[in-house]
């Protein structure tokens, strides 16, 4: 499911595979191994930069936090997305 960023996720890094949201132009996806963040996003000089940068190091926070409390293996085989046919079209 992907969400436009309004000033507040409940992205939880890890646990499950479906969640997705824009953060400007950059798109962060949740993955069970790993969190894909791709685009682009300007951190301005003012308050929607400051709101911007608070919520893109809350999730490398959150993600930090969760690769430091696990048992980790030395490295993992990246498995391709699925894809699936979008029901809207």
């Amino acid at each position: 499911m992907r969400r436009v960023y309004n000033g507040s996720t409940d992205f939880k890094p890890y646990q499950n595979e479906s969640d997705s949201f824009q953060l400007s132009e950059m798109t962060i996806e949740n993955r069970l191994d790993r969190i894909s963040l791709y685009g682009s996003i300007d951190l301005t000089f003012d308050k929607i930069g400051l709101q911007y940068a608070q919520e893109l190091k809350r999730i490398i926070d959150q993600a930090v936090s969760v690769l430091e409390k696990s048992d980790l293996p030395d490295s993992v085989v990246l498995q391709a997305a699925e894809t699936v046919i979008n029901p809207f079209l």
